[in-house]
């Protein structure tokens, strides 16, 4: 009898085991099509819920359109924490896995996971206490604050799901699973088209709850995908056995997770911070000014997806494959995710430049906000292939364990740069918004300059050193 239940479990772990993609010996440029086109997908629908959030918002007016868009910066901390522990994760499991060391992997995929449910209720808790006094430092009040707040403090009930989902993306992703997130963003895509309209004007005998309505279709739907990325975990060899005693913190294994994952997490955060910051400037010229950049920066997203997909590719690639000391394969996978990813991007700048005004019109028919959402789109284009070379070059040294130059890329094209180039060409030489639009696309080249220079440099001092993970 026992040895019918080890033979069933032997059957069971070398199904799991077969499911983990090879990334020591697969080429590099299929690898890539594995990986980055379910992610892109995957997105494309996480981007299209927000699309259609800020649709149905539109439905209520532009000052709610403005009152999500003034949100975002803090919604965008809670998805930088989740995402960038969730890239330490990756990395880190990545790295045990090409050293085919599975009990490490075992322990940081546990330890990763309790890491994020200590770190999600202090955000819930800071974000409650602060989010009144940023908006209001925001230049928000009466209506535009009101709505605000009422979207954004039933968001911080689902900061839990969003760190438990970017962790367990993280540990899937580690293997090169790419398929079981994007059905989860595809699903949920599918049932807010769905929820936002019944919660918000209260079919089907809810209460009316207008943008607070918008809010909580993300709750519900961000806590069934935690339910669902959980499951396709536990089908993993990595949690063949639950053991959770493992998930009790270890200090040495919460220390590792912090000095890969908080990087990147602080990455995502100088993102948030510097959307906060253009926001801020562009609050100087209005609500229309706001209700056009959050417009835009939904349609931006579409056409930057695939810079996500080739940034998880380069990830999961270069940390299995510096864990085996195969630096070579780490450097091919560089430039092939620039290689396809321009081409890529190239097309999507085109059809953005070419038809703004349609796109803008598709959410507003304010002309004040189609007119600036417009402009800026057609400037924006200049700088997607920029948003390329720094995703995969973040990824690439997030991959070869290099984390902290996430966090000086970030400080110096999220915070040193907009707010001492923003500052000079709106107040010292009064310039309009098309200036701070400008200033973007100086920003973010130059970073993407210095960030190319880096990784090429790195990768070549490791090549020479043999150096492996």
């Amino acid at each position: 009898m026992i040895a019918t239940l080890i033979s069933t479990k032997n059957q069971q772990l070398s199904t799991f085991m077969s499911t983990r993609l090879d990334f020591l010996n697969t080429p590099v440029p299929q690898l890539i099509r594995k990986l980055a086109l379910p992610t892109s997908i995957g997105f494309f629908f996480n981007t299209m819920f927000n699309v259609v959030d800020t649709w149905f918002a539109g439905m209520i007016s532009t000052t709610a359109q403005a009152g999500m868009a003034l949100s975002f910066p803090v919604f965008f901390v809670i998805l930088a924490m989740g995402m960038g522990i969730g890239t330490g994760t990756t990395a880190l499991i990545a790295n045990a896995l090409g050293k085919r060391d599975e009990e490490s992997a075992k322990l940081y995929a546990r330890q990763a996971l309790t890491f994020g449910f200590i770190l999600s209720v202090f955000l819930s808790i800071a974000g409650y206490l602060l989010v009144p006094y940023l908006f209001r430092f925001m230049n928000a009040e009466g209506e535009y604050l009101r709505l605000a707040l009422d979207y954004m403090n039933v968001i911080l009930l689902s900061s839990v799901a969003f760190l438990m989902n970017g962790i367990l993306n993280g540990i899937l992703s580690s293997r090169g699973d790419a398929v079981s997130f994007r059905n989860m963003l595809i699903a949920g895509a599918i049932l807010n088209v769905f929820f936002d309209p019944v919660l918000m004007n209260g079919w089907f005998g809810f209460p009316e709850m207008g943008i607070a309505g918008i809010a909580l279709s993300t709750v519900i739907i961000q806590f069934g995908g935690t339910l669902y990325l959980g499951y396709r975990v536990r089908r993993t060899e990595l949690f063949a056995m639950i053991e959770w005693r493992l998930f009790l913190p270890i200090k040495s294994y919460l220390n590792e997770i912090a000095r890969q994952g908080f990087p990147a997490s602080f990455n995502m955060f100088t993102i948030a911070i510097g959307i906060f910051i253009i926001t801020w400037f562009i609050s100087i010229f209005g609500e229309d000014g706001v209700a056009a950049y959050g417009i835009a920066t939904r349609i931006e997203q579409i056409a930057l997806l695939p810079t996500i997909g080739f940034n998880v590719a380069a990830l999961t690639i270069a940390g299995n494959n510096f864990g085996a000391g195969k630096i070579d394969r780490v450097t091919e996978a560089y430039r092939k995710n620039l290689y396809y990813g321009f081409i890529i991007m190239t097309i999507g700048m085109v059809w953005i430049f070419l038809f703004p005004n349609f796109l803008m019109k598709l959410f507003t028919t304010n002309p004040a906000v189609i007119s600036i959402g417009a402009e800026y789109l057609r400037i924006a284009t200049l700088v997607f292939n920029a948003y390329l070379l720094l995703n995969v070059s973040v990824a690439i040294m997030q991959g070869i364990k290099r984390p902290m130059f996430a966090v000086w890329i970030g400080i110096y094209r999220q915070i040193v740069m907009p707010l001492s180039l923003l500052g000079i060409l709106v107040h010292a030489l009064g310039f309009g918004l098309p200036a701070i639009w400008w200033g973007v696309v100086v920003i973010n080249w130059t970073a993407a300059l210095i960030a190319v220079f880096f990784t090429l440099k790195k990768l070549r001092k490791i090549h020479g050193n043999g150096e492996v993970g």
